[in-house]
């Protein structure tokens, strides 16, 4: 089973019609029995970190998501709430990764909005047929600040440099939108539903 983490937060239902097209069901769900009885996680959305803080906190999701041991993928807010700490309302997060999530600066174009090109920064089974330099697509006002380098699994450019895609373990989580990215992104949900956890 692949559950889908539910948080009040949007665009999970878009998630789960990509793994339709790719012949996968899905469960979504806020249910501590039913994530930890998953074979994958993803833990999507579009929204706002503290509100979404305060959410999986009330569902103890914020102490149950650290612990989870099989393939995990998050994307967009998903990523940035398992950093550690994000400007977006000054909110403390799950502390996955060693980051922060930071506001991109006034002088940027906020949100980075439309298809960008994605550096591999590891040899990592979720990038397998996907080639380098390819593109994604994203929106997003805050990206992700890494302090460990060791954690980057892929970087693009907007205005700086700054982290697309983190790995550690069992965990991967990209800040673009697989399932609105085309063959490259259904090839990378189709690579994490393959995936075995190990790297």
């Amino acid at each position: 089973m692949i559950a889908i983490i539910q948080y009040n937060a949007g665009n999970i239902r878009s998630v789960q019609n990509a793994l339709n097209r790719l012949g996968y069901e899905s469960v979504i769900s806020d249910d501590p029995t039913v994530i930890l009885a998953a074979e994958k996680v993803i833990f999507p959305g579009v929204g706002e970190a503290s509100s979404a803080m305060q959410y999986l906190k009330s569902k103890g999701l914020d102490q149950l998501i650290p612990r989870i041991t099989q393939p995990f993928l998050g994307i967009c807010l998903g990523q940035q709430l398992m950093c550690r700490f994000s400007e977006e309302g000054n909110t403390p997060c799950l502390g996955i990764f060693d980051a922060q999530v930071c506001r991109f600066p006034a002088k940027d174009k906020v949100p980075h909005m439309g298809w960008n090109c994605v550096r591999q920064r590891i040899t990592h089974p979720l990038w397998h047929k996907i080639a380098n330099d390819s593109r994604f697509y994203f929106v997003h006002s805050y990206y992700v600040e890494p302090d460990n380098v060791n954690q980057v699994a892929g970087a693009t450019e907007y205005g700086h440099e700054f982290a697309a895609a983190l790995s550690k373990g069992s965990l991967f989580a990209v800040q673009f939108h697989p399932e609105k990215s085309q063959h490259s992104g259904l090839q990378l949900l189709d690579n994490f539903l393959h995936w075995d956890g190990n790297v």
